[in-house]
Order: structure tokens, then C-alpha cells, then sequence
């Protein structure tokens, strides 16, 4: 029952996908219609033999009052409003970054924005996808960006791909565009972006934020062929290797300010209109050209840092990039067949289990055995989050020692005489007394971090040669509200 109800409930989400994606195709159509009204000539004109086949501006008069703002700098002009008008650009990613940056593409004027994003809607997007709607929670998120962007703007055409980005299709659906916005949160997509981008001849503006920091690159600019030194570097130049899997942070994870991630969003879309207006010369004119490329740069933000940001320069392509050099062994064919593995050389984002059956406890089963009533039998928990999330909900009694504190910790106890071992100062009275037996539980949000921390209590000795008991909560704080307490606050 439950199976059909969720069809049916896909199929309405996407009847209304459908549904304003027609209605976005009939204001095209009306616009377009204006266009062809105003180029017409009328019955005099035709009587009096006037050939006129064209407006006599480039602009609507809608246009000019629209964008007049923007086209009085003098480096934009009518030529670069032209310009952004002509363009098309992709965004890979409706979320923290897609959603600003689309927003001031839109209102910038440029011609046809795709977005590519298979999410929906969820409630804790809408501190900084700002974008979205409460109304919009459970919709498609290119669907919900997209209904926004044209009560902003209705001149551009606006594409919506409801879908990830996958490697069987990522190549033709980037032909589709001039320019490509990285607006993901993960490596492996990132790596796929860039190689994609600079294999189908596009500019690449990349960005990323989490916590209270965010970067930003402009990479493959100016697009040049592999082997061509005159292009940009792309993500691979940059970043060879990727980093380990187990060390990479989510902002569901890691958390993020929203206007951090705002920051860097309407940056993405500055040096996209900056790229779209800024003369470059054809790659047939590059070898005798004088006209050089601005150089490449990584720009960091840091929103408590003084001063907030700071750029720093990126070297040219490099010989060896397994993309964009002569010696590259990345090609298209190799990414839609699948024999470049991007999962596979970032590293799975899977956690393994990291402790047997008998190190794990459900969180059911803990408060069936340590009923809250009762204090018969005794157990310490520590919660291994950090003091942040500590603050937000915490069970009573527990121990608050972050992940963070017992990593920074030596591997192995030092031994100072034959009776004695030096123990970690965050390590509390109650975890450190050679008398006591009481068992030790871990807890953590998801139930990942808690398992390294059983690892490194019993590294430290704290088990008594097996003769204590350490184990974790089995799926963190998610599974104690789904098993145990339902009013747990979820963030």
C-alpha cells in the first residue's frame, strides 16, 4: 500500500512539474510573440515601399528599462547586455549556491539558464536556498527554482533537468550550453563537471562553501582543446588527487551559514557575466594574438577571518593532467562508458562498519536495558558531536568529548611505570578509574563517528583487556528518534 501511494505521489510531483514547465513555455512563446509583433511593419510602411524587416533596437523598450542599470557601466554597454542576452548557461545544482546565482543570472538578463538537479525540496534547504518556498517543500528543485526565476524575469528561457548529473549524459546536455556553473557539494560530481566541460569546450566557473568558509575558481577559461597551453586549468589541474573519502564533509554534516554559501553563489554569478562580456579571441587567432588571459586564481572566503578574503594564484595547465594535456587519458568516450569510474577514484562515501555485532547496540535496546526510571544498572554515554550540536539536544548525564578531542589524541597509551598509564586529558574521571566497570556507550548523530571513538577508547586501554565493556548507539541520534523518542529534535 504503501509502495502505490508513493507512486502515485511521484506522478502528481511530476504532473505539476509538467504542468509549470508548460506554462513557462507559453510565456517564452509570448515573448517571442512581442519580438515578431515589433519586427513587423505595418500597412503604411508596406504601402509606402519601405523594406524595414527589422526593430529598429536591439532591445525591447521593456529591455532597456530592465537592464538600463546595469548596461550605463562601462563594461557591460548595450554590446554586453547583447552578449548575456545570447548566452546560454548551466547550473549543475538548485540548491545553496545554484539559488543565488541563478537568481542574479536571471535578473542579469541572460538568455537561456538550464538547471540540473534531481532534489526536492526539503524545509532544511530554505535557510539559504532562497530560492525555494515552504510552499515548494517536496517539489522538484529546478522546478521550484524555476517558478521563482521567472516572477523575476520572464524574458529568459529557463530549462529544468530533473535529474543528477550522470556521466552517460553529461556530455550532451553540457553541448546544450556555453557556460557551466559547479554548484555541487561532493568530488566525484565535481571531477565529472570539469572533465566534461573541458572536453565539450566550456568555461567553468566552480564554487563551494561549508561552515563559514567558501572558494572559488574560474577553471578551463579561456577553453581551449587538451594539449592547448593557452587554456585555463581545470578541477584535475588544481586538485590531482582527490581527498580521502572518509575526510569529506557535507553541510548536512559540517553545517554552513546561509550567507556564506549566498557569498559565494552571487559570486559564481559575477565572474560568469564577467567571462560572457570580456572580449577573448578566437582559438584561431590565439597563437599571434597580444591579448592575454587573466591569470587563473583560487579566491578563499573566510566570514571570520580578518580580512575576509584572500586570493591565491593557480599555475597554468599541467603537462601531465589526465584531461586537458597532450597526454590525456580522460576522453568522452571513456566518461559515458563508464571506464572513467568517478565513485571509484574519489572514494566510496559509504562508512563501513567498523566494530562486530557485539560492539553495536540499537537504541531501542539500550533504553529497554537502562530504562530512564531506574537506575539499577549504571552506564556512561559520551556524545562524541561537537559542542555546537551538544547545545541543540543532549541526553541527561551524558558526556560531551568531541570526535575532534579523541583524534587529536596519541594512537596508543604511553606507558610512564609498570602500574600507571598517561591518559589523554579529555579523558573524564569516570572513563579513567582502574575501578570502575560501568559500561561505556557512544553516540553520535548518524552513527559513524561513534564507531572511531570505540576504536580509540579501547586503543587507550580504557576496556581493562576486554574486560569493559565500550560499544555505540547503532545509527546515532536519526535512529534514537525514529526507535526511542520521536519529540528528538531533528537538524
Amino acid at each position: 500500500m504503501a509502495g502505490v501511494e508513493e507512486t502515485c505521489a511521484s506522478l502528481r510531483a511530476q504532473i505539476s512539474a509538467t504542468e509549470a514547465h508548460l506554462a513557462g513555455l507559453k510565456r517564452d512563446l509570448a515573448n517571442a510573440e512581442k519580438v515578431a509583433q515589433s519586427t513587423r511593419p505595418t500597412n503604411d510602411e508596406q504601402d509606402e515601399g519601405h523594406k524595414k524587416t527589422e526593430y529598429r533596437w536591439p532591445l525591447l523598450q521593456e529591455e532597456y528599462r530592465r537592464y538600463g542599470r546595469q548596461m550605463i557601466v562601462s563594461q557591460i554597454g548595450l554590446e554586453g547586455q547583447l552578449k548575456l542576452r545570447s548566452a546560454r548557461v548551466l547550473l549543475v545544482g538548485a540548491g545553496g549556491l545554484g539559488c543565488p546565482a541563478a537568481q542574479y543570472l536571471a535578473g542579469a538578463g541572460i538568455g537561456t539558464i538550464g538547471m540540473i538537479d534531481g532534489d526536492t525540496v526539503e524545509s532544511s534547504n530554505l535557510h539559504r536556498q532562497v530560492l525555494h518556498r515552504t510552499k515548494n517543500v517536496g517539489k522538484f528543485k529546478v522546478d521550484s527554482a524555476i517558478e521563482s526565476l521567472r516572477e523575476l524575469n520572464p524574458h529568459p528561457t529557463y530549462i529544468p533537468h530533473r535529474t543528477h548529473l550522470n556521466p552517460e549524459e553529461a556530455p550532451a546536455i553540457f553541448n546544450q550550453y556555453d557556460y557551466i556553473l559547479d554548484c555541487t557539494d561532493n568530488p566525484a560530481t565535481r571531477y565529472l563537471i570539469s572533465d566534461t566541460a573541458v572536453l565539450t569546450g566550456k568555461t567553468l566557473v566552480s564554487a563551494s562553501a561549508l561552515r563559514t568558509e567558501g572558494q572559488l575558481m574560474v577553471l578551463n577559461n579561456p577553453p581551449r582543446p587538451p594539449g592547448d597551453p593557452e587554456g585555463g586549468p581545470c578541477y584535475r589541474c588544481v586538485f590531482p588527487k582527490p581527498p580521502p573519502a572518509d575526510s569529506v564533509t557535507s553541510c548536512a554534516d559540517g553545517g554552513i551559514l546561509g550567507p556564506v554559501v549566498g557569498t559565494m553563489g552571487v559570486l559564481q554569478a559575477l565572474e560568469t557575466i564577467k567571462v560572457i562580456t570580456t572580449f577573448r579571441p578566437a582559438v584561431s587567432q590565439s597563437a599571434g594574438s597580444t591579448s592575454k588571459a587573466e591569470s587563473p586564481s583560487l579566491l578563499i572566503f573566510s566570514a571570520y577571518s580578518n580580512p575576509q578574503f584572500r586570493s591565491i594564484r593557480l599555475r597554468a595547465r599541467r603537462a601531465n593532467c589526465a584531461v586537458c594535456s597532450s597526454s590525456a587519458t580522460v576522453s568522452l568516450d571513456s566518461i559515458m562508458s563508464g571506464s572513467t569510474d568517478y565513485v571509484f577514484f574519489c572514494g566510496s562515501a559509504t562508512v563501513p562498519s567498523l566494530l562486530g555485532p557485539n560492539e553495536r547496540i540499537s537504541p531501542e535496546k539500550y533504553r529497554q536495558r537502562y530504562p530512564v526510571s531506574t537506575n539499577v544498572d549504571k552506564s556512561i554515554m559520551i556524545d562524541v558531536r561537537d559542542k555546537a550540536q551538544f547545545g541543540i539536544c543532549n541526553l541527561e548525564n551524558s558526556i560531551n568529548i568531541p570526535i575532534t578531542n579523541i583524534l587529536a589524541s596519541r594512537s596508543k597509551p604511553a606507558i610512564s611505570d609498570a602500574n600507571r598509564t598517561e591518559l589523554p586529558t579529555w579523558v573524564p574521571t569516570e572513563l579513567a578509574s582502574s575501578e570502575s566497570m560501568d559500561p561505556i556507550y557512544v553516540v553520535c548523530r548518524l552513527g559513524n563517528d561513534s564507531q572511531i571513538a570505540v576504536q580509540k577508547l579501547k586503543e587507550l586501554g580504557l576496556d581493562h583487556d576486554g574486560k569493559r565493556y565500550i560499544g555505540d548507539i547503532q545509527g546515532g541520534f536519526r535512529a534514537w528518534r525514529e526507535q526511542v523518542d520521536p519529540e528528538w529534535p531533528e537538524y
